[in-house]
C-alpha cells in the first residue's frame, strides 16, 4: 500500500477549519497544509502576535485557502466561551475542528479556573470548545472533530477520578498521561454520541516522536538528554500527517486512531493504530464525560 502524504489531501475548497495551537509546530504544519489545499483555516491561538507571524508565513507561500486568526486561551473557560461566541458569529458552518494545542510535563500549576494545567488545557479546554462549537458542525455533512493525543496515554496513565486535579500529590509524567488518555476517551464517547446524527465524526491522532515546542517544559534531566535523542525525532511536518489524514481522508471512520507506521509508532507515515485497553473502558468514558460537563459547565447539544 502506498504511503499517505500531504499530497493525498483532497481539495479542501469551501471547508472552514479551526485549528487550536496553530502558531507553531504540529498545529502550524496542520494549518499550513489545509490552507494549501484550499481550506479557510482559523488559527486559534493564545498569543495573537505569534499567530499573526504564523499567518504571514502561511500566506507568504500563496495558499489557495484563506487564513484567519482567533484568540483562544485554553486555560480559561472565559476565553474559550468568548472565542466560541466569536467563531459562531463569524461562521455559519464549521467543517473541521482540530483540537491540537497542548502542554506536556509542566511543573505543578493550575489553569485560571483552578484545574491541573495539563488536564485542564489538553482535555477540559478542548472538551468545552468542542461542545460550544458543535452546533456549527452537526448540520454539516462530512464534518469532523479531530483531537491530538499521544503515545504518552500509555505511560503511567489512568483517569484519577478521586483526584483529577492532583491535589494530593503530583507527577508531571502521570498527569500528562492522564490528559492524553482523556483525549482518547473523549473522542470515543463523542463518536458514540455523534453516530445517530450521521453527519459528523470524531477521530483521534498522535504524532509519534516529533520535534515541537512541547519539549519546552521538560524537567532538567530530560533537557540534558534531549540533544542526544532529538535527532531521532521526525519533523513537525511528518508529525502532523496522522492529524491531517484523520481530518481529510475520505476513508476515515468515526472513532479511528491514527499514528505513524514506523517502529514503536515513533515516526513514519500515518495508519490506523491501536490505543490502550484503558482507553476503551466505556464506563470510564461516560464517567469522564459527565465529570467534564460538570467541571466546565458545558453541556453538549445532542438533545
Amino acid at each position: 500500500m502506498a504511503k499517505w502524504t500531504a499530497s493525498d489531501i483532497p481539495d479542501q475548497t469551501g471547508r472552514v477549519a479551526v485549528v487550536t495551537g496553530a502558531n507553531t509546530g504540529l498545529g502550524y504544519e496542520t494549518a499550513r497544509a489545509l490552507a494549501e489545499h484550499g481550506a479557510r483555516v482559523v488559527l486559534a491561538v493564545r498569543n495573537l502576535d505569534k499567530g499573526k507571524d504564523a499567518a504571514a508565513r502561511i500566506t507568504a507561500n500563496g495558499p489557495r485557502g484563506e487564513v484567519a486568526l482567533q484568540e483562544l486561551d485554553l486555560t480559561s473557560l472565559g476565553s474559550i466561551r468568548a472565542a466560541a461566541e466569536q467563531l459562531r458569529f463569524q461562521y455559519d458552518r464549521i467543517d473541521l475542528l482540530v483540537n491540537n494545542a497542548g502542554v506536556m510535563w509542566t511543573p505543578k500549576s493550575t489553569t485560571k479556573d483552578g484545574f491541573e494545567l495539563q488536564f485542564g488545557t489538553n482535555h477540559l479546554g478542548h472538551f468545552a470548545l468542542t461542545g460550544l462549537l458543535l452546533d456549527r458542525l452537526l448540520p454539516v455533512a462530512g464534518s469532523r472533530v479531530v483531537t491530538v493525543s499521544s503515545i504518552g496515554h500509555r505511560i503511567r496513565a489512568d483517569i484519577h477520578f478521586d483526584d483529577l486535579q492532583w491535589e494530593r500529590g503530583y507527577s508531571r509524567v502521570a498527569a500528562y498521561g492522564q490528559s492524553k488518555l482523556a483525549n482518547l476517551m473523549f473522542t470515543y464517547e463523542l463518536q458514540r454520541r455523534l453516530a445517530p446524527h450521521g453527519t459528523t465524526i470524531a477521530a483521534v491522532a498522535h504524532p509519534g516522536g516529533s520535534r515541537s515546542e512541547l519539549t519546552r517544559n521538560l524537567p532538567a534531566w530530560a533537557r540534558a538528554v534531549l540533544p542526544v535523542v532529538e535527532p531521532l525525532f521526525q519533523g513537525a511536518d511528518m508529525g502532523a500527517l496522522p492529524t491531517l489524514r484523520a481530518a481529510t481522508d475520505p476513508g476515515v471512520l468515526g472513532g479511528q486512531y491514527y499514528g505513524p507506521d514506523g517502529l514503536g509508532e515513533q515516526r513514519g507515515y500515518p495508519k490506523v493504530v491501536a490505543s490502550s485497553e484503558k482507553s476503551h473502558d466505556v464506563d470510564a468514558q461516560r464517567r469522564l464525560w459527565a465529570v467534564s460537563e460538570e467541571l466546565t459547565g458545558v453541556v453538549y447539544p445532542f438533545d
